[in-house]
């Protein structure tokens, strides 16, 4: 869980490069769940909450929902919403291929 920790605060960082301003940033932590939301000047947004699954088993996981969306270099808005739990990272957005 500390990992999962980590890793949102260097996400949320990553998010909000030097020309832009943080306007929002929620976080809540807890012992068995999570969750954020961040929004910066330059449009980028990221939202995610995780929740700890079947805990004391061997099937124990950490189960993750988000999205995050950004302004690409050609003016576009590219948003990619998902989950990733005992599947794997599993991505949905307009513009990622499909297999």
């Amino acid at each position: 869980m500390k990992f999962i920790i980590v890793f949102v605060a260097l996400f949320a960082l990553a998010l909000a490069s030097q020309d832009a301003e943080t306007l929002r940033y929620d976080s809540n932590v807890e012992p068995e769940q999570y969750s954020y939301a961040v929004e910066t000047s330059d449009g980028k947004t990221a939202q995610e909450e995780g929740h700890l699954e079947d805990q004391g088993t061997e099937d124990e996981a950490i189960v993750v929902k988000g999205s995050y969306s950004y302004v690409g270099d050609d003016g576009q808005t590219y948003s990619v919403n998902y989950v990733a739990d005992k599947n794997g990272f599993q991505p949905q957005g307009a513009h990622l291929p499909v297999a």
